[in-house]
């Protein structure tokens, strides 16, 4: 064997532990909680601390914000100062997002189901309007599921019911890739990091620099594990029939210029099929974040849907009829 071949063997073999090394320490880093929005506040619960903000009159029907994957309570910016006129609001940082506390495990949404549910109950917060974008759309089921006295009704947000239909797209992906991808997780200049977050928006819309913080705050853990937490849930069973099985009304939105979930209008149909009553709409001019590129109009929807499921729970029962009553 020739002095060059050793030579281009012995650097291959380096590079090899190197980024075997940088794969442990990717792989175990962890972070604490922070304020990181105006408002904020952390709360220190069992197994994690959350960041959470609490707006608007505290005795008013409850409208529970949980935002999507790589995301964080800045991306309901938009919808906030219109909700919380005369809704209570409260936006909570799922684990490994944004403020949040980032362990090296625990991204399961039943676990961050749970989490959300201790933040509720210490705002002493119940019976809510809960709206999940994407990640938090599995989420606000696995709380519905697992406490239903904290969901009165629940709205999906850009969630397709099964996550066969849905790709995060190229550069996205490649932070998934083993052992290569958290070199690349160590190194992401932010351009990537832009370009990667384009595709959760209509072609053309320019993403906040905000946006690109609130992925660089994660940790490599928090960043593989959320939507593999996501994927194994649904899974198990698709979203459509786990909120069948609650009972709670539901309504499901979805932008039109979808870039992420397959023929979203095909989706909602999916939504309509398995749970007859529930609510769509498909927002045109919004890809998969129409809380961010449709904020107005997003906000009008949800507590359109409020103001809906409240008059028929005030009217007389004989008059409700072929109106499916919550439970």
């Amino acid at each position: 064997m020739g002095r060059g071949w050793k030579i281009l063997i012995v650097v291959v073999v380096a590079i090899a532990v190197l980024l075997g090394l940088n794969a442990v320490v990717t792989d175990n880093e962890t972070k604490g909680a922070e304020v990181t929005v105006p408002g904020g506040r952390i709360l220190h619960l069992r197994g994690a601390d959350l960041q959470v903000v609490d707006r608007g009159p505290r005795r008013a029907a409850p409208i529970v914000l949980l935002h999507c994957f790589g995301c964080g309570i800045d991306w309901w910016d938009g919808m906030m100062p219109r909700l919380q006129r005369d809704r209570r609001v409260v936006a909570i940082d799922l684990l490994g997002h944004d403020g949040a506390e980032k362990p090296t495990s625990g991204y399961t949404i039943p676990n961050q189901a749970d989490l959300v549910a201790q933040a509720l109950a210490r705002l002493g917060v119940s019976d809510a309007e809960v709206v999940g974008h994407s990640l938090g759309g599995a989420v606000a089921v696995g709380l519905a599921e697992r406490s239903p006295e904290l969901v009165d009704r629940v709205v999906i947000v850009d969630t397709p019911p099964a996550h066969n239909e849905a790709s995060l797209g190229l550069i996205a992906n490649a932070a998934f890739a083993p052992v290569i991808g958290e070199a690349f997780w160590r190194v992401k200049p932010d351009f990537a990091v832009r370009k990667g977050l384009e595709v959760a928006f209509a072609p053309g819309f320019d993403v906040p620099d905000a946006f690109v913080e609130d992925v660089n705050r994660m940790t490599y853990s928090s960043y593989h594990d959320s939507p593999q937490g996501s994927s194994d849930y649904v899974d198990e069973a698709s979203l459509d029939q786990r909120i069948k099985a609650t009972g709670k009304p539901l309504m499901v939105l979805m932008g039109a210029e979808e870039q992420i979930v397959e023929d979203p209008g095909t989706r909602l149909a999916e939504y309509r099929r398995a749970y007859p009553g529930t609510r769509t709409k498909l927002i045109q001019g919004a890809g998969h974040s129409p809380n961010v590129e449709k904020p107005a109009e997003t906000a009008a929807l949800v507590l359109g849907f409020d103001r809906a499921a409240r008059r028929e729970m005030q009217e007389p029962l004989q008059n409700r009829k072929g109106v499916r009553t919550r439970p």
